[in-house]
């Protein structure tokens, strides 16, 4: 199913001499460059009824029409799943991810995800591609993402994605004592064997990943995180390439291990985390239709801080006042 859009613009004085594609991209704001480009190619976008190139100059006055369609989600179902909303208005949501929720549907999950649940909540986000879902949280990864809810918020959100002028500030539990903290700047791509895995690669795609210390327990380090990039499975691949992977990542982290002199607590708290101790803590941008700069801030989840605490204890008990 599609929305067909009709959309005509003129092209302004200050337009005049400006490549076709840098044109539309001011003309029509609401949609992204790629879109647009997309658009210009396969003919939706035409100037005085001719199909032109992205390169072609305009000498103003022209006429720029829009004849597309706008791709509906039809072929996933709306279900009442619910969701912990932080913020909600007429451009955008910011919810609260729980562990065990899938973002978008795939290969083994094609209901109970985040996407689903947003079909249910904004019926009308259904026009707006990929559901609004502008960045991904892997499954059992919890904490604050956006989302939008016109094509023009997906747009500036990207935008603000791709400028790094959005904030994400994340927490996690990793092995190892860190002695401070510092830069992860490694870039990534596909693992060259296997492909469900992300892995640091000489011809990878720049990752910045920032870290510093919070609380250095006995064996294990409690950090938060910052990106400036957004690849898939970026904190998770940078912190285990430098040795501190994080606690209970069942992909990334190696082989189980527990520390020397545990207590059956420990070990027990140890063994039942069974996913990855990361949280997106704060998330701050800027409102894609006021312009005015937003933030928010969720508490730990309930299983992290019963880990972290179980591991504070433990360091507690073997003096690590004096570490």
């Amino acid at each position: 199913m599609s929305d067909l859009i009709q959309l005509e613009a003129v092209v302004s004085d200050e337009l005049v001499g400006k490549r076709l594609d840098q044109a539309v991209a001011q003309l029509f704001p609401d949609f992204s460059r790629s879109r647009l480009q997309t658009w210009i190619k396969n003919g939706s976008l035409t100037v005085d009824g001719e199909v032109k190139r992205p390169r072609d100059k305009l000498v103003g006055g022209e006429s720029v029409t829009i004849e597309a369609e706008l791709e509906v989600i039809e072929d996933h179902k709306a279900q009442d799943i619910p969701l912990d909303i932080v913020y909600e208005d007429e451009d955008i949501l910011v919810v609260n991810k729980p562990a065990g929720l899938v973002v978008h549907p795939a290969v083994g999950h094609r209901d109970g995800t985040l996407l689903n649940a947003l079909l249910h909540h904004c019926p009308d986000i259904a026009q707006v591609p990929r559901a609004g879902i502008v960045h991904r949280l892997d499954m059992d990864t919890t904490g604050l993402m956006v989302i939008a809810k016109t094509i023009a918020a997906q747009t500036d959100l990207v935008d603000q994605l791709q400028d790094r002028s959005m904030g994400r500030e994340y927490e996690a539990i990793v092995h190892g004592v860190m002695t401070g903290g510092g830069i992860v700047d490694e870039p990534m791509g596909r693992h060259s064997k296997n492909r469900q895995k992300m892995a640091v690669v000489g011809v990878g795609k720049e990752a910045v990943t920032h870290y510093r210390v919070l609380q250095k327990l006995r064996a294990h380090t409690h950090i938060r995180l910052k990106l400036e990039t957004g690849r898939t499975h970026q904190i998770r691949v940078h912190m285990s390439h430098i040795n501190y992977p994080l606690v209970g990542d069942q992909l990334y982290g190696g082989r189980f291990r527990l520390p020397k002199g545990c207590s059956d607590e420990m070990i027990e708290a140890l063994r039942q985390f069974k996913r990855q101790a990361l949280h997106a803590k704060k998330l701050e941008l800027y409102h894609p239709e006021t312009g005015e700069l937003m933030s928010w801030e969720v508490d730990l989840p309930e299983d992290f801080q019963a880990l972290l605490l179980v591991l504070q204890q433990d360091a507690e008990s073997n003096d690590m006042d004096n570490f």
